[in-house]
């Protein structure tokens, strides 16, 4: 019996619902307010439901009081024509307060929570904020989403420095007005009638300006996409606050989003718990509780717990985080009917009824049609601005010709043949046009999405205190704009890169559904990737509350629970088991043992074995690594052109025109390429035929692009020039540089991004010479492969005798601003040998010194405890250097009259340092004497004590507050660990550069935690995802042993090396046997043992 069919008003079935409860199965009643006369109505009674729609119009619908609120919520996505429509919702504030719902789409709507039914008002607004937006599959959903970014950014909720939000609120100008042309736009004030932020001023509008000129060129949708991109790095974007207190009463903010709970203190993120650490949320009256994973996150309590202002405010909450993992976590959920209210009840029966990212996603794709044009909105304008005229302001777009057609064709038509130099005769709307003539389904239904209201009457008309215009529909096709106008630098492959620019942004983003799988109670991670949609539940399961109190109305309102770790754990069971039935190409979860095609990897969880099918093909885990590191490769282009070019002053961006040319053409190449790989693999792991087991077809499309690497090879040293020229001259840009090098996106030092390209190359012809070597005679493969690395082969010799030159005029370039009282260290024909930290011997003891080796002088410094700068100390011309052995590790340094007695760590470097010493020496001798420029370097006298105060006070002359340098660079890390690192290191680093996802072993427990990890320059940088912008977190390598685990360590795991250095131990753990060693064998190149080896192949 429900609480509908209860108490002494009911009249059984004659429909008079007069003691019917009105409000919600978990309202008291009364709390919403709604007087008498317009909740007690009778069935046929209909209500004049208000909607503001994103651009602020106002449309008004009429729906029954007893209808479901999913009749109201599909009439509105009907009114839009809106196919994606699961990712937007209604929302409406409680009268009273300050407390917005989500209208429950499984209840009627005269029992939501909180919503009067008194001129009622809903604002349709974008309920789960994508964190890709490119997982959107059509240009008009995009529209829908920058329309709430905007709204966002106006009220205030989307807060972010002034410089990020002048660039969305250009992006936004560029959308409207297209175009900035100076003739229509003489000074800021054209933007005067716009309301981007909370506090725009003159200063804000001329910074959207100054952005605004960048844009040229830019489609309304490239805008679009632009400004989704921007804003999603904001770390409150998609954050909607909700007032709430920890256990000590201190006033906190929290919220829910894509990857879990924030934590907030004001708009500062305190904490997040991601949904892989979190076990149950349930909330009780007004507390809120997250049930952790006991151990393994290292969070020191099991359950965190807030407390809400009242019980609704909480169940709310608890509301929202169940359909934000429902969405993004689970790739389907059962649409369970609610359970009928008992006597004694076990708490809320509220689970995500909706469809999930994936199946959205999947769901459009296959339901495809021709769309509607649509009226670009103008909403966030104050008033109405003259566009007439406006030469190239396209604000109607053809939603066919949106950049999201590409990834609905069948990714085999993507060929590479219109990628050649003829596809240059073809313009990108004809590209487009073509593209959507090949995508088009016919009569797809799609109307079976939507429940047929026919009873609905619909008005749409405009309230006065908005300012925005209603979507209107136009027959005809919008001519699209031309691409970006040729700089002064062209090159002869620009036009038909710019051709695949589309695809490239609509390329399939499968991985960013990606989130880890998480096991046991351990914190287990699983491995597998492959699937690119995590299984997660397709059902709820609910721990029994606690709470039996005697009193039903209590016990239904005021408990809740909802149990993440069973449901993710059973549905990854169902669909195993329901892929071992099909035993067909497609399944990738078996719950059998190995099979003689497959490697399996065992992950325990809570006694249950599972096992993961992997290719055990040598050619697989090649393929598979040419793809992580591409990941990495692409998004090292993107931290240049850009995060690096959206710093820069437009004066700089021009100077750079050429660079960041070749830059865009190159990730609109690469873009294409990476989403090729993805293919590729997916069909390898299961979804294709034997004759998808390849890599060198792919590799062969993809040398078309030498033609632009050898250009960027010819160019590369006038653009590195340049920027050592505007670094040592403008002090503004010299500011600027600085502080984009210490921010967390850039992870290395700029000039070695620019020497990536090069990088990239090299590691193509070592994966084709291995694949080689692993192919016979007779492979399918093998020639594809083998024309790949004939292609490739002429521009990597190029690269290989330029590259030496150019890795080491960025180290002295980095040493340069690193060093204080040697100015000039940049010159031709220098040439750094060595760099290591040395303890030098005075009448004070040991002293630690960093020693530079060049190949005309050698210098030694002091690192400053203020800026973190070197302070040089003194010099010695290498042509006139002796050395002469001593007692343990020490030996001695001769320089004219001087003498410098040195100690290294081991014998071992001690040896290696002598070798250096002599064999500069030697050749200095072999040369014509050079006059050595010392810059404001003082000449040393012959004593120690002269020798520690020389240029002392030349580091004094030095202008203005050198900001303190990254520490984990190859100098910092050589100075705290008493290392040592030469110019033949970097240049094996340079082909040992890896990228994938390992396991590490938590310290303190047996848990381990799936990472992204980059290991390029020395050091591990480690990811959450390969979509993250920034690292949690680095390791130095330099003087750490590499090496599997001892027995000692007592790990009974499969494919485990171990990082060791002094009291410093790390463990981590790779997917296969090959992967492992090639982890092995990446990072036992940066240890000194690998110095030796270079030394006695010398």
């Amino acid at each position: 019996m429900s609480l509908d069919s209860m108490g002494p008003n009911k009249t059984g079935r004659s429909g008079i619902p007069g003691g019917r409860m009105t409000h919600s199965l978990s309202t008291p009643s009364g709390v919403d307010g709604t007087p008498p006369n317009i909740t007690h109505n009778r069935g046929g009674k209909k209500l004049a439901i208000r909607v503001q729609m994103l651009d602020d119009s106002v449309t008004m619908f009429q729906v029954q009081a007893k209808a479901l609120g999913k009749v109201l919520f599909e009439q509105v996505c009907r009114q839009l024509n809106l196919l994606e429509a699961d990712y937007f919702g209604l929302e409406y504030q409680e009268s009273g307060s300050h407390t917005k719902y989500w209208l429950d789409l499984e209840k009627s709507l005269n029992r939501q929570v909180g919503l009067s039914l008194i001129d009622p008002i809903l604002r349709f607004c974008v309920k789960f904020y994508t964190p890709d937006p490119a997982q959107l599959e059509e240009e008009y959903t995009r529209f829908l989403f920058c329309l709430q970014v905007k709204r966002d950014l106006a009220t205030g909720i989307l807060q972010c420095n002034d410089n990020t939000a002048a660039l969305m609120a250009s992006y936004i100008v560029q959308a409207s007005c297209g175009d900035y042309v100076v003739e229509d736009y003489p000074d800021h004030t054209y933007l005067s009638s716009y309301r981007f932020v909370p506090h725009q001023d003159g200063s804000m509008q001329r910074k959207i300006m100054e952005n605004h000129k960048k844009h040229f060129g830019q489609s309304p949708a490239e805008a679009d996409l632009n400004l989704l991109e921007t804003a999603r790095r904001c770390e409150l974007y998609g954050m909607k606050m909700h007032q709430a207190k920890d256990i000590e009463g201190v006033p906190l903010n929290l919220a829910v989003a894509h990857m879990g709970l924030a934590v907030f203190q004001g708009i500062t993120r305190i904490n997040t718990f991601s949904w892989a650490k979190i076990r149950k949320i349930s909330f009780k009256r007004k507390r809120f509780l997250v049930k952790l994973h006991p151990e393994g996150y290292g969070y020191y309590k099991d359950t965190v717990e807030f407390f809400f202002e009242g019980r609704n405010e909480c169940k709310n909450f608890w509301k929202k985080c169940v359909e934000n993992h429902g969405f993004f976590r689970c790739s389907m959920v059962q649409n369970l009917p609610r359970r009928k209210t008992r006597v004694l009840s076990r708490g809320s029966s509220f689970r995500y009824s909706g469809k999930t990212q994936k199946q959205v996603i999947e769901f459009v794709r296959d339901n495809y049609v021709k769309r509607q044009t649509f009226q670009r909105s103008q909403s966030f304008r104050q008033g109405t601005l003259n566009s007439g005229n406006r030469s190239q302001s396209h604000t109607s777009c053809n939603v066919n010709s949106s950049i999201s057609a590409h990834p609905l064709l069948p990714i085999e038509t993507a060929e590479w043949d219109f990628r050649n130099q003829n596809s240059a005769l073809t313009t990108p709307s004809q590209m487009r046009k073509g593209a959507d003539s090949l995508g088009r389904r016919p009569d797809s239904p799609i109307d079976h999405m939507r429940s047929q209201v026919t009873a609905a009457q619909v008005e749409t008309y405009q309230m006065k205190t908005f300012a925005g215009e209603s979507p209107q529909v136009q027959d005809h096709l919008d001519s699209s704009r031309s691409v970006s106008p040729g700089g002064t630098w062209t090159s002869p492959h620009h036009h038909y890169n710019n051709n695949i620019h589309a695809a490239d942004r609509a390329r399939v983003h499968q991985d960013a559904h990606s989130s880890d799988t998480y096991h046991g109670i351990n914190g287990n991670v699983s491995l597998d990737r492959r699937g690119e949609v995590p299984h997660f539940s397709n059902r709820y399961d609910l721990s029994l509350g606690s709470d039996k109190s005697s009193s039903m109305s209590h016990s239904e309102r005021d408990t809740g629970s909802y149990d993440i770790n069973q449901a993710e754990a059973r549905v990854k069971i169902e669909e195993e088991n329901a892929n071992y039935v099909n035993a067909n190409n497609n399944s990738r979860h078996t719950n059998g043992g190995s099979t003689s095609n497959s490697a399996t990897l065992e992950s325990q969880d809570g006694g249950e074995t599972r096992r993961k099918r992997w290719p055990t093909d040598r050619a697989y885990f090649l393929a598979k690594e040419l793809l992580m590191t591409e990941r990495t490769y692409k998004r090292d282009l993107d931290v240049l052109n850009t995060w690096f070019r959206e710093e820069l002053a437009p004066d700089d961006v021009e100077a750079l025109q050429p660079l960041f040319q070749l830059l865009e053409v190159l990730i609109q190449h690469h873009g294409v390429f990476l989403r090729d790989l993805e293919h590729r693999l997916v069909l390898w792991e299961g979804h294709g035929t034997h004759e998808t087991h390849r890599i060198g077809d792919v590799m062969l499309k993809n040398m078309v692009v030498l033609p632009l690497y050898e250009e960027y090879l010819e160019a590369h040293r006038d653009v590195l020039h340049h920027l050592v020229d505007a670094f040592d001259g403008d002090e503004r840009f010299q500011q600027v540089y600085r502080e984009f090098e210490q921010q967390k996106v850039c992870y290395v030092p700029i000039g070695y991004l620019l020497l990536k390209p090069f990088h990239r190359l090299l590691h193509y012809q070592l994966i084709l010479d291995r694949l080689l070597d692993h192919y016979g005679d007779e492979h399918f493969d093998r020639t594809d492969c083998h024309g790949a690395l004939m292609m490739l082969g002429r521009t990597t010799d190029t690269i290989n005798s330029l590259l030496p030159e150019s890795e080491n005029y960025v180290l002295l370039c980095e040493l340069q601003r690193d060093l204080v009282g040697f100015d000039q260290l940049v010159q031709p024909g220098r040439r750094l040998v060595r760099q290591g930290c040395l303890l030098k011997h005075s009448k004070r003891g040991l002293q630690q010194r960093m020693f530079f080796l060049f190949s005309d002088v050698l210098l030694y410094a002091s690192k400053s405890p203020v800026n973190q700068t070197f302070k040089v100390l003194g010099h010695v011309p290498v042509r006139s250097l002796l050395t002469d052995n001593a007692e343990h590790n020490a030996f001695v340094i001769y320089g004219g009259q001087r003498a410098i007695t040195v100690s290294a760590g081991t014998t071992a470097e001690k040896t290696l340092w002598l070798a250096e010493l002599a064999k500069a020496t030697a050749d200095a001798k072999t040369r014509q004497p050079v006059q050595l420029v010392m810059g404001s370097l003082k000449n040393c006298s012959s004593s120690e004590e002269g020798l520690e105060t020389c240029g002392l006070n030349a580091g004094a002359s030095v202008p203005g507050k050198t900001p303190p340098s990254r520490s984990n660079t190859s100098l910092h890390v050589c100075w705290h660990r008493g290392a040592t690192v030469g110019l033949t290191d970097h240049l094996v680093a340079a082909n040992n550069q890896l990228s994938g996802f390992l396991l590490r072993k938590f310290k303190n427990s047996s848990g381990w935690q799936k990472l992204w990890v980059v290991f390029t320059s020395f050091c591990l940088y480690f990811y959450k995802s390969y979509q993250d912008d920034s690292a949690l977190a680095s390791l130095p390598l330099l003087g750490y042993s590499v090496g599997p685990p001892g027995v000692q360590d007592a790990l009974q795991k499969d494919f485990v090396f171990k990082l060791s250095f002094k009291n410093h131990v790390y463990f981590f753990r790779a997917e296969s046997e090959h992967t492992y060693n090639r982890w092995l064998e990446v990072l036992r190149s940066t240890t000194q043992t690998q110095d030796f080896k270079n030394l006695s192949n010398n």
